[in-house]
């Protein structure tokens, strides 16, 4: 075996007979690398999307969300709960109520999701003020039994209440119990108002920007009709804390009753679909990466003709026909290797590029999305995933070609 891969490396940097095997070599190694190098950055980027999704929804999503595993709502003194509470590393514990509803200004009305959320919900969001517009606003849910809106952005927008609306905003909900009036249909809704307090929140995400409406959970409690109750328990725990040893032990005491949620459990189905997308740029290029082994193919047949003399030579010097396969089965397996380095290398030199100067940007003009170019991570488990791609994808394609030449050409 160490035989046939000297020789090997020997054929594949020594001059041949032909140049044109040299340069077809040379051609193979550099597809493989392209195709190496296209992998390398197409995943980075992919990642640098994921990345900085999952840094955006770490500005409104709580660190561990608690919701009841059957129905909509749960009573808020429930002992797991409480237990919950009291462990020694949550930080703040912060109780939710949240359904649909109809919100209704000057005639302008949009199906909306009212959260109502504790006093204590600007301890729970890291940097609050930073999602408050105007900038530098407090939180401000009720002041006595006066009840505040504040609407996502583009809610506010499609609503035409602007920053400060005047008059009340109003909100119906169907009723939870009772029979339906059909000579009164608004009958079978609980109607109240909200009024504004003069600022929205941007979280630059359509999800919560075009859909939600912060409020008190007492309002929330009494238009939905689930007074005691809650529909999430939404934690933060103290910094320092080993996060997935207390998700754990939450999880055990939550057991099947509830569901414990990090952030990006909490937002599964968009990871979900950034992985399904990433997964079928990885097999596309992948297809591209056989294709460019098809280069090492010819490479490999017409290196056997061109050594057809030293296949005799090794052979009365008592070399084996499987050794011989093995030096052109090598051959493949360097060129296979030395393309996937290269363009490892090649892949991770435009990453940083990109990183470091932006180069490709995401448009013209800047400020129209939330990062100016195209976002870039490095993972290293993608970089170790590639190459063993690239070196099985190069085994594979040469292996039965090779025998194949070898038996009719050598033999």
């Amino acid at each position: 075996m160490k035989v046939s891969f000297f020789i090997a490396r020997r054929y594949l940097f020594s001059k041949k007979s032909t140049n044109v095997i040299n340069i077809i070599s040379g051609i193979s190694v550099l597809g493989v690398a392209v195709a190496t190098m296209a992998l390398v950055v197409t995943l980075s980027v992919f990642n640098g999307f994921s990345d900085l999704v999952g840094n955006l929804f770490t500005n409104f999503d709580p660190q561990l969300k608690i919701t009841p595993a059957k129905g909509k709502t749960a009573p808020a003194d429930d002992p797991i709960l409480t237990k919950i509470r009291n462990l020694p590393q949550i930080e703040v514990a912060t109780e939710s109520v949240e359904d649909q509803a109809l919100a209704v200004y000057n005639g302008r009305q949009a199906m909306v999701i009212v959260k109502g959320v504790d006093d204590n919900f600007s301890e729970q969001v890291h940097d609050i003020d930073s999602l408050l517009y105007p900038y530098g606003s407090e939180l401000e849910l009720h002041v006595a039994d006066m009840h505040y809106a504040i609407l996502g952005i583009r809610l506010a927008e499609a609503l035409g209440t602007g920053l400060r609306y005047e008059g009340p905003l109003q909100i119906y909900a169907p009723r939870r119990e009772g029979q339906l009036d059909m000579t009164d249909p608004e009958d079978g809704f609980i109607q109240d108002d909200l009024y504004s307090p003069g600022t929205v929140f941007s979280v630059k995400q359509s999800k919560y920007d075009a859909g939600y409406i912060l409020t008190s959970i007492s309002f929330a409690r009494r238009i939905f009709d689930q007074q005691g109750m809650l529909s999430s328990l939404e934690l933060r725990l103290k910094p320092g804390s080993d996060f997935e040893g207390v998700k754990k032990e939450i999880k055990q005491i939550a057991g099947d009753k509830y569901l414990v949620q990090d952030r990006y459990e909490q937002q599964d189905e968009t990871f979900r679909i950034m992985k399904i997308e990433k997964l079928i740029a990885y097999i596309f290029l992948t297809f591209i990466l056989v294709v460019a082994c098809f280069n090492i193919i010819g490479s490999l047949s017409m290196l056997i003709i061109d050594k057809r003399e030293d296949v005799v030579t090794l052979r009365n010097l008592g070399a084996s026909d499987r050794q011989i396969t093995h030096i052109f089965l090598f051959e493949g397996r360097l060129i296979s290797a030395i393309g996937a380095v290269l363009g490892i290398v090649l892949g991770l030199l435009l990453c940083w590029l990109q990183q470091q100067f932006g180069i490709i940007s995401l448009g013209r003009s800047e400020g129209s999305f939330i990062v100016d170019a195209y976002p870039v991570s490095v993972h290293s488990m993608d970089i170790v995933i590639i190459f063993v791609t690239v070196l099985l994808v190069g085994f594979l394609s040469v292996w039965y070609p090779v025998r194949y030449f070898s038996k009719r050409l050598l033999y």
